[in-house]
């Protein structure tokens, strides 16, 4: 185990609290304008996937669990779970679907992900940064608007709904931010 602070505890990270093990969902430092500052961690057990929001002061020592951070490609999808090979030794692991989370429509086949492993099982899935996915459905594109802050709603090949500038139409390639679902910018190939 490791002991960090608080506050450099980021979304994927194992801790150990209480002598078992949580996976952190979200992060967030608050610096109020009096008193201490904060850190607000949800978190889900993986012994029973209960979820627990925690509060700790930004200095304090929370444990950190020891996981290994491996690269694993995306394979299927079945009634197990989801799939993964590690590329190196062709060891396949199996994923629960609540692991996988709200990344579960960004899974492509073929796809390399970054798995959080701890005694064998996998913990923590982490998405690329970027995917790139083509827009199925938006509105028109309308004559003489340009890029100006104005976004208009639109729906990617996976499902997913995000915002795209008002001069992308349907049929365009674009890349994609996993973390928030946000338009980055036109796919170059």
């Amino acid at each position: 185990m490791v002991k960090i602070i608080a506050s450099s505890v980021r979304k994927g990270n194992v801790l150990d609290v209480d002598g078992k093990l949580y996976v952190v969902l979200t992060a967030q430092n608050f610096h109020p304008g009096k008193g201490t500052p904060v850190t607000q961690v949800d978190m889900r057990r993986i012994v029973d996937g209960v979820k627990v929001s925690e509060r700790w002061r930004t200095t304090e020592q929370v444990e950190r669990a020891f996981v290994e951070d491996r690269p694993f490609q995306f394979l299927y999808e079945d009634g197990e779970g989801f799939h993964f090979m590690n590329p190196e030794n062709y060891d396949q692991v199996a994923v629960d679907v609540d692991t996988v989370g709200d990344a579960k429509p960004y899974l492509q086949e073929g796809m390399t992900v970054t798995l959080s492993i701890h005694e064998g099982v996998a913990l923590a899935l982490e998405l690329p940064r970027h995917v790139i996915l083509e827009i199925v459905e938006t509105e028109p594109v309308v004559k003489g608007q340009t890029a100006s802050s104005s976004y208009k709603p639109a729906i990617l090949s996976n499902g997913v709904r995000t915002s795209v500038p008002p001069h992308v139409s349907a049929g365009t390639r674009v890349v994609i931010m996993t973390e928030d679902n946000s338009y980055v910018e036109r796919a170059k190939d």
